[in-house]
């Protein structure tokens, strides 16, 4: 899960210079269609959360249970408000997808480790 962690935090930064530039656009689209909506805010908070939870999934690679813990909590608020807030920005949900898979990942990382941290102490 080392290796997973290094390249998701590298993938999430990238993607948070995307997400960035589409939510400032779905910002100014709804402002001018005055279609009431916040997606194009809610696109600049996951894109925070993208940009979080990549330097964090990046620092806590070879660390323990809290890491996995804090990218879960970083992730999974990207993945709330992603897709709770999506509205017309369609693509929201596919960042909010991102964000949910690392989260999950990250819970798995937490039993997994568990497990090998077990059988470690067992032999």
């Amino acid at each position: 899960m080392k290796i997973w962690k290094l390249v998701s935090g590298i993938i999430s930064i990238v993607l948070f210079t995307f997400v960035t530039f589409q939510s400032c656009a779905a910002g100014i689209a709804n402002t001018l269609t005055e279609n009431g909506e916040s997606s194009g805010s809610a696109g600049i908070v996951v894109a925070i959360m993208l940009l979080a939870g990549g330097i964090v999934s990046i620092a806590v690679r070879n660390a323990g249970k809290g890491g996995n813990i804090a990218l879960t909590v970083i992730f999974a608020i990207g993945a709330i408000v992603g897709f709770s807030m999506a509205g017309s920005f369609v693509d929201l949900n596919i960042w909010a997808g991102w964000c949910a898979l690392n989260a999950v990942l990250a819970v798995v990382d937490i039993f997994i480790s568990g497990k090998n941290k077990k059988v470690q102490e067992e032999k």
